[in-house]
């Protein structure tokens, strides 16, 4: 049947709230999606219900072509609404919510009529999805178009037909990398493997999407025979032990359940697209009952907190940074990088300029684009006389753990700050009752605590007391969102939130291996709970130096005795991986682990020796106020330490556990290694259960 003169007349009867049809001259009907009262677009059910909608009248009326786009103006589609995803496990019916994602982006693959998706900004999850259901693909060339499939970083698989198109479309080793690792590739990246058709720049997208609805296109013969070949019976079963090896050397099955059920899932299933779909629906109602899930599903909502704090405008263009050492130096690069003026400080010009070698290395990183980095790289100027302080918004001290020191630096140049600067200090431990003495401004002095490697570790903890101002908070927040971190309020008490918990923690490691349990037995019981790396290589990792700076700050005031290795600082040559000797002997950058001895016999309770500690201080800095509530500790242990996601933060694992359980645990190694087990105040909090 020819198409009806307007889209008024196409979709009469039809009530639609968050798609906006719109015919052009050439024929081409371009359906913008426009989520009503959000504003970025997921693919609520509500969305899916009068897309199907949409769909069926087409089947009656069909256009020249269809062009899916963006209704927004940034991002195409973020995927489905998570928010929702939860409700239905809740519910028990995700297997419902499955099968209608499938079955509309099934309807959109069988269309008579070519169908085009139009991609600009991100395309993440079932807008992928919806796009691979489209016959072609065309991208913006924007920076900010990335597309891909993370559902694996949410403990499930891509559940709309993600695992069946993509592997047909790509070929299985590149499809199954991108859904293995939930990385997001740029448009160019996804012109190269054949994910999209067409790359073009953003104004000129949907006229270029319509062409191709128009005129067509052919893969090339390549790409074609590539798909097909990779996704025989043949090819599936040759190569299912080679991801499940990649993938087992990164994640363990019974931590993370997602990656080995999607290998199996595409390995193991043939037939018709219908067979694939309901292998696939049944892979995501199975992942998505497990505690891995519903945790990674959590920490995505407590990230999506965190960034929620930074709002509004700092106020803050230019930056300056006193010290130049790594965590000064790197804070500065990663600030110019984002975007911000900086000025680094230092009273040695060899530290400055070791610093600017760090920063062009990070550079050259980051910026793909050769011909922007010079202008990256202008933005951050060496300052050895220290001129940038009078012109600074904000200055982060980062010099020596000295709390004399960085009170005679702060009475210096507090006097040449402008009226509106902020002075922050990157201190790890120090609390800031013994930094603020003397200063003028104490409601324009706070902490901004940054973790090492500044370039990836995400956290970065406010740290407030009662004499910060709510102004000077907020701007801090949003400096932080500003630069892609994400920032968690603490209270300004010794250690703050991530030191004082993660401190027990390397304490006790720190003990066991003066004890002469091997480091290797020690780093591999904390991985097998979760952790991302062993707390003997954490130490070496941070320094020796600076463990034992942290450990002289926080021992007296957590009570805790201090083993021989951390109590004194270490010998210059000995600090631990900088040094290429610490605990660890390192080699080319990674740790020489020491065999265990023949007949060894790992000690049964190690685990909760490391472990309960942590748990322990993550409930007293509840009980204490060091953060508002449970899920600001959680996500700020997470995020500033690695705790293992699957577990949902320390309180998440108490609650799972069974608080009571964890506190017999507790008070058993109590009993046997003595007080540094006690309980501390906070166990019958009502937040644990």
């Amino acid at each position: 049947m020819a198409a009806a003169s307007s889209t008024t007349e196409w979709f009469a009867g039809l009530t639609l709230r968050n798609w906006r049809p719109e015919l052009r001259a050439d024929g081409v009907l371009v359906l913008y999606f426009d989520r009503a009262g959000a504003s970025v677009n997921t693919l609520a059910q509500e969305v899916l219900v009068e897309l199907d909608g949409i769909l069926e009248r087409l089947e009656f009326e069909a256009p020249k072509g269809l062009v899916i786009a963006s209704g927004k103006g940034k991002g195409f589609v973020a995927g489905a609404d998570i928010k929702e995803f939860a409700e239905f496990d809740k519910l028990g019916t995700t297997a419902d919510a499955i099968a209608r994602g499938q079955n509309v982006f099934q309807r959109l693959a069988e269309a008579k009529y070519p169908t085009v998706a139009a991609i600009h900004g991100f395309s993440m999850g079932g807008g992928t999805e919806m796009a691979l259901a489209c016959r072609y693909r065309v991208a913006s060339n924007d920076s900010s178009t990335r597309i891909g499939l993370p559902e694996v970083k949410l403990g499930i698989v891509p559940g709309w037909g993600g695992t069946v198109r993509l592997p047909r479309l790509i070929g299985a080793p590149a499809a199954m990398d991108l859904m293995l690792t939930g990385r997001t590739v740029s448009a160019s990246a996804a012109r190269a493997m054949g994910l999209v058709d067409r790359v073009t720049d953003a104004p000129n997208l949907i006229d270029e999407a319509a062409k191709l609805a128009l005129k067509g296109y052919e893969r090339p013969l390549k790409q074609r025979a590539l798909a097909w070949a990779t996704n025989t019976a043949v090819a599936r079963k040759a190569l299912r032990g080679t991801l499940i090896g990649q993938v087992a050397r990164k994640a363990n099955k019974d931590h993370y359940p997602a990656p080995y059920a999607l290998i199996n899932t595409w390995a193991n299933s043939g037939g018709s697209t219908r067979n694939l779909l309901k292998a696939e629906q049944k892979a995501v109602v199975k992942l998505s009952s497990t505690s891995t899930a519903r945790n990674l599903i959590r920490v995505f909502f407590l990230q999506e907190g965190l960034k929620a704090q930074g709002g509004g405008d700092s106020g803050i263009r230019h930056v300056h940074v006193v010290g130049a050492g790594v965590m000064g130096g790197d804070i500065a690069a990663w600030a110019a990088y984002k975007g911000f003026d900086v000025t680094l400080n230092d009273r040695d010009q060899g530290a400055l300029d070791k610093a600017q070698e760090r920063a062009t290395e990070l550079f050259a990183k980051k910026v793909k684009d050769e011909s922007k980095r010079p202008a990256v790289a202008a933005r951050l100027q060496s300052d050895l006389a220290g001129d940038g302080v009078r012109s600074a918004d904000l200055l982060i001290e980062a010099i020596v753990e000295r709390p004399d020191a960085k009170r005679g630096l702060y009475a210096a140049v507090e006097p040449q700050l402008k009226p509106t600067a902020i002075l922050a200090t990157n201190t790890s431990s120090i609390p800031l009752a013994e930094l603020r003495e003397g200063l003028t401004r104490p409601a324009q002095f706070a902490g901004l605590h940054y973790f090492n490697p500044v370039a990836l570790m995400p956290l970065v903890e406010i740290v407030r007391d009662e004499h910060v101002s709510a102004e000077t908070q907020q701007r801090l927040a949003a400096f932080c969102k500003a630069i892609d971190k994400l920032p968690v309020p603490v209270k300004g008490t010794p250690g703050f939130l991530v030191n004082r918990v993660l401190f027990p923690y390397m304490l006790e490691a720190a003990t066991a291996f003066a004890e002469g349990i091997p480091g290797k037995v020690i780093d591999k019981a904390a991985m097998n709970f979760g952790m991302p790396m062993g707390p003997i290589e954490l130490i070496d990792t941070v320094g020796l130096d600076v463990a034992s700076g942290v450990g002289n700050e926080l021992a007296p005031f957590l009570g805790l005795p201090i083993p021989a290795s951390l109590a004194t600082p270490p010998a210059m040559g000995a600090r631990g991986k900088k040094d290429g000797q610490g605990l660890y002997e390192w080699k080319d950058g990674k740790a020489v682990k020491p065999d265990m001895p023949d007949g060894y016999a790992i000690p049964t309770d190690l685990e909760d020796r490391l472990i309960l500690p942590l748990l322990n201080e993550a409930v007293a800095c509840l009980h204490d106020g060091v953060v508002e509530n449970a899920d600001l500790l959680d996500a700020g242990v997470i995020f500033g330490t690695g705790f293992a996601p699957f577990r949902g933060g320390p309180i998440q694992y108490i609650r799972e556990t069974g608080a009571d359980s964890v506190l017999a645990r507790l008070k058993k190694l109590e009993a046997r290694y003595g007080a540094r087990f006690a309980p501390r105040a906070g166990w019958d909090s009502a937040a644990l259960r």
